[in-house]
């Protein structure tokens, strides 16, 4: 989140997506043996290495070696035109959204595991002294 001001002096609160470079890497049609129209579309992440199996895919898909890590599949419908017009191997980035488009997001939390009573509801803890050994960030009774 982050925020913008506006030329009346106004303060929006607004959140930064980052959107691509994208690149389609399958198409999938009624008349194939999955029955559907889908386009799968791949995301790179220079983080991360991807195992031998999907690198072998992307290297049969884009005819070298690209290091995708993220795989995502978009069911379209049989009457949408897009299908028609994107081929495997395209780019898509945000200059495909025009202002005022309004866009589905859905984000994955950062996993922290378990997290004990002192951070999860900010209980302050037992006291240090006393009696009481390796009890400090415990819940109590």
């Amino acid at each position: 989140m982050t925020q913008k001001f506006l030329e009346d002096g106004r303060v929006v609160p607004v959140t930064r997506v980052t959107a691509g470079p994208c690149f389609v890497s399958r198409k999938k049609d009624v008349e194939d043996k999955d029955g559907y129209r889908a386009v799968q579309v791949c995301y790179s992440n220079d983080k991360k290495v991807v195992g031998k199996p999907m690198s072998g895919f992307f290297k049969k898909v884009f005819k070298k070696d690209m290091n995708f890590r993220h795989l995502k599949e978009f069911r379209l419908t049989d009457t949408d035109p897009m299908f028609e017009k994107i081929k495997v191997g395209d780019e898509l980035n945000a200059s495909i959204f025009e202002v005022g488009d309004i866009v589905k997001v859905q984000g994955t939390s950062k996993g922290k595991g378990f997290q004990g009573v002192v951070r999860r509801h900010g209980f302050s803890g037992g006291p240090a002294s006393h009696g009481h050994k390796d009890q400090s960030r415990m819940p109590g009774s």
